[in-house]
């Protein structure tokens, strides 16, 4: 066997000294915390001990301008890019002081000025947005990459498939990177993953793939950087970095569950200890230049922990906590009132609004299933692709998560985002990256997320139960999601331009029944309308119906017959938004008409008819002459056949009956 390359000539720019000070110092500090544990000082650590040459050898291989979207375990990610070591190590200990306020815990955050974007505890979900990061690295010619860590059972899961593919297919500068350290928890990776190398994964996307040692740090920085310069110029490197987790899952779980001697083995391959090792074998660094960076660092790093934990602890108000939740969003241009407008359709309102502000904003990109060249399912996106070209209406695969993880991706580099759900009821498929990542972010580190997901949703057309679903509610239980459901032409064009230009994630609702079915006097200019602010649809005097969406146009109807058989006066109230939505407005109609209805096509049980209901009964209780009632579909799935959908899903069946039971009163 021939000796290995001598360093020297292997890595011309090599630092001994840098790149050792840039090893020991998460092991030092995952020293610090494990004593702190033991000494019960801290209660939790996710320990990257005896891994720290990936983490290190990765980010030192890239630009800093290059994004990395590390994970729990990648602590050398985060100190080799030089982050602030007092706000740092107050983030570990939760003290004030830290990135998050004391909102999410180790590296479930991100830090924009450094390129690195922290992750969720779903694993994988932070690759499709690294996709979206590299779309828009490729949209806007940068000389950058991103580079996703994800573990090896975190390959397990959809996000993972769907992430390699869209990034395959769209040629994008993105290194996916496996940290295969032999556990996820407490299974073993033979029994949660079928090939010997997940690495062979890459294969079956038309992408090289490379299996690497991930305890040598310097065959890491040999590999990335090669994967950095393949993925600028073609597209995307899958790269299997082996290593072993020496320590627990987390601190508490131990290790009883891993053989001794397999711990032995991957002990005689430390990372730190073979690094050592052979630049004290190459005369580049003396033992005592390594034991004097160490015990540099190691008086370093326990005055920083033991600072940061005589810090106070974190301290906030609940108006400071509603307040993070949501970014600041401009304020609206609502049209005046002697603008021209045109009758139009609610289809055409909406493809004014997303056409006209596509051409305002060169950096709106739209993505979804068949929206390019096709249209869309429903021709929203009809003839988008001719005006503004493939890279800003872009066909997605059929991966709802991925094409929403995407979606984030783009927004943290500044480029809003719309995606088209082509069904509201394929959103399931995308629902961890909707309400455990775009919902979350701005609470957790002030990252804006300008995301607008279209939802063509409801029912009435006999689509069954797969295509003809009102799932608002799920959305309006999420903090961090606006919600909007719009009723008329008018609505649909300025709360869509609302939406576009807010700086946060908005699930668009719009009911296909009403698409082609309404008409109505839209403002032929520019304008946008208010979130949280209801609409009185109509004036009355006897009872109030709150609704939104088709809801309203049933309301209208039966408004009119009570109007013209019995004399009755119903106002109507449209939410048009119901995350925010207008507390307010319902309770001054109420304080009018004393007689409450809430009415809304999705199941009765839990739909947001009962939010309204409820806090309604608590705001407004004196003002009350007659019970709140709430008129809802049967709590069944949608049935296919039309009658079945008319008799039971369909609440305008049940508004009649309920609008006299509640006038009776």
């Amino acid at each position: 066997m021939s000796p290995p390359e001598s360093l020297v000539d292997t890595v011309p720019d090599l630092d001994a000294e840098a790149l050792s000070r840039a090893l020991l110092e998460p092991r030092i500090i995952e020293e610090k915390m494990l004593t702190l544990i033991r000494q019960g000082r801290i209660a939790k650590w996710f320990s990257g001990y005896g891994q720290e040459a990936i983490s290190v050898g990765t980010t030192r291989a890239l630009d800093d301008r290059d994004y990395l979207l590390p994970m729990h375990r990648n602590l050398g990610v985060w100190t080799t890019r030089d982050v602030d070591r007092e706000r740092l190590f107050c983030q570990l200990m939760g003290k004030e002081g830290g990135f998050t306020n004391g909102r999410d815990r180790t590296f479930h955050f991100g830090l924009p000025e450094k390129n690195l974007v922290g992750m969720i505890s779903h694993m994988a979900a932070m690759l499709p947005v690294a996709c979206g990061l590299g779309q828009a690295i490729r949209y806007r010619d940068a000389d950058r990459v991103a580079c996703a860590f994800c573990g090896d059972g975190g390959t397990r899961e959809g996000d993972f498939h769907e992430a390699l593919n869209l990034a395959s297919v769209w040629d994008l500068p993105v290194l996916f990177l496996v940290e295969n350290n032999g556990y996820g928890l407490s299974t073993p990776t033979e029994e949660a993953v079928a090939p010997d190398d997940i690495a062979d994964a890459a294969a079956g996307y038309d992408m090289p793939g490379h299996v690497v040692d991930g305890n040598d740090v310097f065959a890491v920085i040999d590999a990335v950087r090669e994967a950095r310069a393949h993925a600028r110029a073609e597209g995307p490197v899958l790269l299997e970095l082996k290593t072993f987790r020496v320590r627990g899952h987390e601190e508490a779980s131990g290790t009883a569950y891993v053989p001794d001697e397999l711990i032995e083995e991957w002990t005689e391959k430390d990372p730190i200890d073979r690094f050592t090792d052979r630049v004290r074998g190459e005369g580049l660094l003396g033992p005592d230049a390594i034991e004097g960076i160490r015990a540099d660092l190691e008086s370093t790093v326990d005055e920083l922990a033991e600072w940061a934990l005589g810090q106070p602890e974190v301290s906030s108000t609940p108006e400071a906590e509603r307040d993070a939740v949501f970014a600041p969003s401009p304020d609206p241009d609502p049209p005046s009132s002697d603008v021209k407008t045109e009758e139009t359709r609610f289809i055409d309102a909406l493809q004014d609004g997303l056409w006209d502000a596509m051409q305002d904003d060169e950096d709106v990109v739209l993505m979804g299933q068949d929206i390019a060249e096709y249209g869309g399912a429903f021709k929203v996106t009809d003839g988008f692709v001719d005006e503004f070209g493939n890279e800003r209406v872009r066909n997605t695969p059929i991966i709802e998560d991925g094409a929403l993880g995407a979606g984030m991706g783009l927004a943290l580099e500044g480029l809003p985002a719309v995606v088209e759900m082509q069904y509201a009821d394929f959103i399931s498929c995308g629902f961890n990256q909707t309400v455990n990542n775009l919902a979350t972010t701005h609470y957790r580190w002030g990252q804006p997320v300008n995301v607008t997901i279209r939802a063509p949703f409801g029912g009435g057309i006999g689509a069954g139960p797969f295509h003809s679903q009102s799932r608002e509610a799920w959305f309006a239980h999420t903090p961090g999601l606006k919600v909007v459901v719009p009723a008329t032409p008018r609505d649909a064009k300025g709360l869509l331009r609302t939406a576009l230009a807010d700086p946060n994630p908005i699930l668009f609702f719009e009911h296909k029944k009403l698409y082609r079915s309404i008409r109505g006097e839209v403002p032929t200019g520019e304008y946008t309308l208010p979130f949280g602010e209801a609409r009185v649809a109509r004036e009355g005097s006897d009872a109030t119906i709150v609704t939104y969406g088709v809801g309203v146009h049933w309301a209208l109807e039966e408004a009119e017959h009570q109007a013209a058989e019995n004399g009755v006066e119903l106002e109507i109230v449209d939410l048009r938004t119901l995350v925010p939505w207008d507390r307010e407005t319902v309770r001054q109609s109420l304080k009018k008409t004393n007689r409450l209805l809430v009415l809304h096509e999705a199941s009765r049980t839990a739909g947001f008819g009962a939010e309204v209901a409820a806090e309604l009964g608590e705001i407004g209780f004196e003002l009350l002459d007659a019970p709140i009632t709430r008129v809802a579909a049967e709590d069944l799935p949608v049935p296919n056949a039309k009658p079945l959908e008319d008799e039971i899903f369909s609440a305008e069946a049940r508004l009649r009956p309920t609008v006299e039971d509640l006038l009776a009163f």
